[in-house]
Order: structure tokens, then sequence, then C-alpha cells
């Protein structure tokens, strides 16, 4: 028999790190244009150089090597702009490790798996915890040369790893690829080159505390005028005093959170900002972001005073339910649906769009916290693992887990929520178990995810997913220990049973405990007084 692995206590999701917000760039003239395109093209030149240089050294990447192209680029451009670019080749050569890790991480658990299932006999039945063998002796010879491929792919990625290469594509690998499949793509060679172009233009400059408007290179004053800080090359485009060439016709203002970036550029605070151009819409996008304090999570107590909503998550909608700080479902089980069919921007908002609902809800319930599992489907995507079930692979691999925690939390945090991240483990088995059955009626149609979501709610609580414990399984109450219920430890009388809810109780026994017998009254008669009252008896005492 298999050992039931213990579950992971339930903690409170850290608050948000930084805000960003985006306004677009309207009724820009032929020289903004111009001008923005010149600068993009520009600075996407030196910071493809500085990340080849920079993948080039590896892990022999030292602060001289870093003063020594930071310096290069200043020549060209700006110290600020150079800062700019160094910054972000850092970031994307660690992220291009950590994704390098990932992928070696990913090919070890299909060896596993491979070399596990190539071990059984053929047909040999799996369990819940191991897949069983191959079903038929093609499949297994199939399946052993899948194993000699993903070894030299592992053999491969790990003298990469060990020798600091990574593979990093500016502008995207998607991108790059489609340049290969126009026709499926629905493109032609210019647009894609257009596209290609825009997404490798480089725009951006990070925020400076003490500076004017929080920021040097790109300045937006509080009354939304854009200017940027011109390279040397491009100074003959100014158009503004000290080498600044200033948007003519067109402004920003910030409909979400202007108010707090007012106050930041007031107070000269850093303030970084990304200029984007988008092919698909022709339109220009302004994006500003900033850091917050860290935020101090509230104690788990305070977090479970209110109450809880418990939500499982699905492929296609959220199953939330309120449960009160003693676990007891509270109310009709509500579902919010999402379509994560179509663009990256579809998704975005449709996302979005549940969980604005969701937190709506959550506030008209006046609870204090959101309890959701804390997933990670790395290991569930793998083919080798659930082999033929591809449908099932592509309906995990459609739960947004690592988007929907990061936004949910910073939704959240604005509504003054916390988020409760609590153990998936055996959520949706025990909930439909305990729970599905119990609450379904004639008016009310639960589902295992409405169920799940009682589980996951009782879990952020600290309480058992069960209702109460099995009765005891021997004659005497006390020979294995009393059974427990929802009460609280310190309730008197909490072990033992409900009184009855009418005056007699079942099997002829009366309130004052001693079993009698009397003749029924005749059908004739209509008006029979009550012969005794339900009282409490007084307790004996012996000397």
């Amino acid at each position: 028999m298999g050992v039931v692995r213990k579950s992971a206590a339930p903690f409170v999701a850290p608050g948000p790190s930084g805000v960003a917000v985006r306004d677009r760039l309207k009724h820009l003239t032929a020289q903004d244009e111009h001008v923005l395109r010149a600068v993009g093209a520009h600075h996407g030149t030196l910071a493809s150089r500085d990340l080849k240089a920079r993948c080039a050294d590896g892990p022999n990447h030292s602060a001289e090597s870093w003063a020594g192209r930071k310096w290069e680029l200043t020549r060209v451009s700006s110290s600020r702009i150079a800062g700019a670019i160094t910054k972000a080749s850092h970031d994307q050569w660690a992220l291009a490790r950590r994704c390098q890790a990932a992928h070696i991480r990913s090919l070890e658990a299909g060896i596993r798996t491979l070399k596990h299932r190539l071990s059984l006999p053929i047909g040999a039945k799996g369990t819940k915890r191991a897949p069983g063998g191959y079903r038929s002796r093609s499949e297994w010879f199939r399946k052993s040369r899948r194993l000699r491929t993903l070894e030299h792919r592992r053999a491969a990625a790990v003298a990469d790893w060990q020798a600091g290469r990574v593979r990093v594509v500016r502008g995207g690998k998607r991108l790059f690829n489609t340049r290969h499949h126009l026709a499926e793509a629905g493109l032609t060679e210019g647009e894609w080159r257009q596209r290609w172009e825009a997404e490798r233009w480089f725009l951006a400059a990070d925020g400076e505390s003490g500076k004017r408007f929080g920021n040097e290179t790109i300045r937006v004053t509080p009354d939304g005028q854009v200017s940027i800080k011109l390279p040397a090359p491009l100074a003959h485009l100014a158009n503004s005093p000290h080498g600044r060439y200033t948007l003519t016709s067109t402004t920003v203002a910030f409909a979400h959170r202007g108010v707090e970036w007012a106050d930041r550029i007031e107070a000269n605070r850093a303030v970084a900002y990304r200029i984007h151009y988008d092919t698909t819409r022709d339109r220009w996008y302004l994006t500003a972001s900033w850091q917050r304090p860290t935020i101090q999570t509230i104690p788990m107590e305070a977090a479970r005073a209110k109450g809880v909503i418990g939500v499982d998550t699905n492929a296609d909608h959220f199953a939330a339910y309120h449960l009160d700080s003693h676990g007891n479902p509270v109310g009709e089980p509500r579902r919010f649906t999402y379509d994560l069919t179509g663009t990256t921007h579809h998704r975005d908002a449709q996302l979005r769009h549940a969980l604005t609902q969701l937190l709506h809800w959550a506030r008209r319930t006046g609870v204090g916290a959101i309890a959701i599992e804390d997933l990670d489907f790395g290991a569930e995507k793998t083919r080798e693992k659930h082999g033929r079930r591809k449908s099932f692979r592509q309906l995990i691999s459609g739960i947004p887990t690592g988007k929907l925690k990061a936004r949910l939390v910073s939704m959240a945090a604005e509504q003054g929520l916390a988020v409760v991240a609590v153990d998936p483990a055996h959520t949706s088995m025990w909930g439909g178990q305990h729970w599905q059955k119990p609450l379904t009626t004639p008016h009310r149609k639960m589902s295992r995810h409405d169920a799940a979501g009682i589980a996951i709610g009782r879990r952020a609580l600290g309480h058992p997913i069960r209702r109460r414990t099995a009765p005891p399984p021997h004659d005497r109450s006390d020979r294995v220990g009393h059974r427990t219920v929802q009460a609280d430890h310190g309730a008197r009388g909490r072990e033992g049973t409900r009184p009855p809810a009418t005056d007699h109780a079942p099997g002829g026994m009366s309130p004052s405990g001693t079993r009698k017998r009397r003749p029924s009254a005749p059908k004739t008669v209509r008006d029979v007084p009550r012969t005794h009252q339900w009282v409490q008896d007084s307790l004996m005492h012996t000397g």
C-alpha cells in the first residue's frame, strides 16, 4: 500500500513588487515617427552587439568586462543608455540560463519515465503513481529509439551548460522561425521584415531618483509631454535644447494608476519608460513602470479571520466557493469563465476579466483572502508520462498557472485581499468524495470543480478537507480515542451526540432518558394535551 504524502502548509503569497501602466502615443507626425524609428534602430544595433559580447563571455563574465562594454557603448550613445543596454543583456543571458536548466530537467524526467516503462514487461498494468509497460513490441521499439534521442539531447544541453553557451534570439525565436513559413502566417516578406526590425529596436530607459521627473533619457512631464535624449550620432534631429527631441503633437495620460504615477514624477522618483511599436495595429505605445516598497504580508490568522474564497483553476473557468472562518460553505458556488484560445492579448484580457469578476465578488462577500492551489504542471506536460493522452496534455498546458498567480497577487493587493497558496494534492478527489454529494440538491448542481473549491478553502483555513472523522471502529468510543468534530477543542460537549430534534428521541426514548411504553391516542381524538415537557435532569451527587 502506498503512503499518502504529507501536504505542505499553506502560506500567504507575497505582494507585488512592481507596477506597469501603458498609454498610446496618438497623432504622431511623420517627423516624430522618423525620429523614433531612427533612435530605436540605432539602440537596437548596439543592444545586439552587446548581447553577443555578453554571450561570448559566458560564465567568465566579470566587472571589468562589464565596464569595458559599457564604455564602448557610451561613446556612441550616452552613459544612461549604455547602462540600460548592458543591464538588458545581463537579464536576457540569465533568463536563457534558467530556461536551459529547465530544459535539462525536463529531458531528465522524460528519460527516467522511458527507462521505467521500458524495464517493465509488455502490457504490464500501471498504477496511480507510475505508468505501466508499453502495449506492444512495436511501441516498445519506438520508445527505445526515443530514449536514445533524449539522451543525445541531454548530453548536448549539459555540454552547453558546462561551457556557458546559450541560444538567444533578439526579436523572438517564434518570429524568427516564421520567416520560413510566411504562407501559413499570412505575411509577406516585407511585412515580416517590418515586424522583425520593430521587435529588435531598443527604446527603453531606466529611471533615476533625483533627476527631473524621474528619468533623464525618456522624460514625461506632468502634463503628458514626451521628450527623448538623442544619442550623439542623431543629435542633428533635436528640436529642443540639450540634444533632446520633443514629440510635437502628442501627450500621454495614464488612466490606470495615473495619480500614483503623477505623485512619483512630481517628487522626482524613478520611473522607467519603454516605447514600443505594434506593427499589426500600426500604433505606438509608451509603458511606464516603477518599483514599489516591499509589502509586508499579513499574518495567516488575519487572512483567515473573515473566511476565504476557495478557487479551483481549470482550463476554461474558475470554480469558486465562499467559506466562513469555520470552514463551512456559504451560499451557492460561483463560476467565472474565460476563453484562452486566440492571440496572447486576447488570452490576457480574458484572464484579467475573469479575475476582476472574482475579486469584485470576494469584496462583496467580505472575506479577507482568496485561496488558490500552488500549481506547477512542469512535470505533467511531458509526452513520456502521459503517452497517447495528447488531449490531457493540451488540457493541463492550457491552465494558466504562472501568469495567473502573478496577476492574481497583483490585482488582489489593490483590492486589499490576501492570496493564500495551498498544496494541490488530492483537492479534487477528496472534495468530490466528501462535499459534492452532500451539497447537491434539486436546486443546486454541484460539480467536482465546485467541491474542489471547498477543499482548497478548507485547507487554506487549516481545517481538514473531510467534514468529520469516521466513528470509532470498536465498541467503545474511548478505545481508540474520541471522534473529532468541527467544534473548537475548548467547547463543552463537543464529543457528545446531538440532542434529539423533537420532544421524543428515536426508539421511544423519553427526554428524561427512561424508556416507557404507552398506548397511542385514538385517531378520532383531535385535542390531546401534552403530558410531559423536555426538562433537563438535575445532576446527581453522591457522597
